[in-house]
């Protein structure tokens, strides 16, 4: 393979104590064509099947993670770093101003961090686990998105060790505490006219964004193996902690898989909160892309919207890493879709593991 860089990604490592940039590349194989099985190309093809259907989808990353005491004894339990009062975090804080002031100075460093390589943070908020934070990225196109989320992912630990932290974005680092999702919001506009294909005159839904609802649901539970990529991962699917366990699709109903949140007739999106913060960027992103694509070309119709808590047994998600792989290897339609290739790798590397 040659490793090709795109320069367009380019951009300072501001923790450094020279001058350093960081250049994401691209695997090419010796005639020049994109590696069918690196996630970057992946997720590439996968906007390149909208693009040719004259639709330009549009994704928003939702980061969560925790900041840890510093910890290199894996016998020891993963603890809430100190906070500049002197104390230790305390779990069910959500949105609260002084919990995410406790570490004030791992935020500021976040921010010139993120500044100083161009990046564009919409809000960062505490999240409901002890010592658990949330950051939004604004939304657009999803390969800039995918790259933003690694770039953070590394600026982000940068902050927290400079602070004597730890900063981890497993999917359930701390038992007891909510597990951290990288839920993405998507939505698809029509590539020439730039309006939301998920709502038509007045505003109404549309039968496109009731199929891309369909195709999610129908898909997702395969797309669980590139969602939840590690056995750590399913410890996170546990009722009333905040994470799916169902495929349902809800209007703001955060027990649900699916969730519509409440905006505006042109930001009108699907929100997928199955991925938890420890999947592959791209790979999240191209496997929630191609559920929902899969909705629209079939004209899949989604199951009757649902009311009320949505924490049942479910035979939907799988429960181990070894399940999910069954599930997506059965799922022919997704792994065209993904690349044959690309699964076959991808199923034999986790198989190993």
């Amino acid at each position: 393979m040659i490793l090709e860089p795109d320069w367009d990604t380019a951009t300072a490592a501001p923790w450094t104590a020279d001058v350093t940039l960081q250049v994401i590349h691209d695997a090419k194989d010796q005639m020049g064509n994109l590696v069918p099985f690196a996630p970057r190309n992946v997720l590439r093809r996968i906007v390149e099947l909208y693009a040719a259907q004259g639709w330009t989808p549009v994704v928003a990353p939702e980061m969560e993670f925790f900041l840890t005491a510093r910890n290199i004894d894996p016998n020891q339990p993963v603890i809430p770093p100190m906070g500049r009062s002197g104390r230790r975090a305390a779990g069910k804080q959500a949105y609260s101003l002084s919990a995410i002031d406790e570490y004030g100075k791992v935020i500021d460093d976040i921010y010139d961090f993120a500044e100083a390589q161009g990046l564009e943070i919409d809000g960062i908020l505490q999240e409901g686990g002890a010592g658990q934070i949330e950051l939004n990225l604004a939304h657009g196109d999803p390969v800039r998105l995918a790259d933003d989320v690694f770039f953070f992912k590394r600026l982000i630990r940068e902050a927290a060790l400079r602070h004597d932290c730890f900063a981890t974005f497993m999917a359930k680092p701390i038992a007891g505490e909510p597990g951290s999702a990288m839920h993405i919001h998507t939505s698809v506009v029509d590539s020439k006219t730039g309006k939301n294909i998920f709502s038509g005159p007045k505003g109404v839904e549309t039968d496109a964004f009731l199929n891309f609802i369909g195709g999610m649901q129908k898909h997702l539970g395969a797309g669980v193996a590139l969602f939840a990529p590690y056995v750590n991962s399913y410890r996170r699917y546990v009722p009333d902690f905040a994470a799916p366990i169902n495929l349902e699709w809800g209007r703001d109903n955060r027990t649900t898989g699916l969730r519509i949140p409440i905006s505006s007739h042109a930001a009108r999106r699907v929100e997928n909160r199955l991925p938890g913060m420890d999947c592959n960027p791209y790979l999240g992103i191209a496997a929630t892309l191609a559920c929902g694509y899969l909705g629209l070309l079939n004209k899949t119709q989604p199951r009757p919207e649902f009311s009320g808590n949505a924490y049942i047994d479910s035979d939907e998600i799988p429960t181990t890493l070894g399940d999910a792989l069954d599930m997506l290897e059965e799922d022919t339609a997704l792994v065209e879709v993904m690349g044959a290739d690309f699964c076959k790798v991808y199923d034999s590397v986790k198989r190993n593991e």
